[in-house]
């Protein structure tokens, strides 16, 4: 990521990212559907009450639809299914980068 341009911070947790300044600052949160303790469409959701402008990319190696249609439809950019090509991710991150930032 870094040759690319990006400069990744990753957490432990979501509850982690939550307690950082991390969300004031980030252009992106790939985040994961299944973690422990606060899952990913809790993220997403906490997330979008505090900075409703942060784009989100979801990543899981458990496919469901519907928790896919759920994700997207409260706002998630790119729900990317593992396993997946580092391509396909960067291209994701670039695409939600460029699409957020001319906003």
């Amino acid at each position: 990521m870094a040759s690319a341009g990006y400069s990744p911070l990753v957490f432990a947790s979501a509850e982690e990212f939550l307690q950082s300044a991390a969300p004031s600052t980030a252009v992106c949160l790939i985040t994961d559907v299944r973690m422990p303790g606060i899952d990913g469409l809790e993220l997403q959701r906490r997330v979008r009450l505090q900075h409703p402008r942060l784009p989100v990319i979801f990543i899981t190696a458990h496919y469901d639809d519907e928790i896919r249609q759920q994700a997207l439809s409260q706002g998630a950019v790119v729900f990317l299914h593992k396993p997946f090509d580092a391509a396909d991710l960067l291209g994701a991150i670039e695409l939600t980068v460029n699409r957020f930032s001319n906003d």
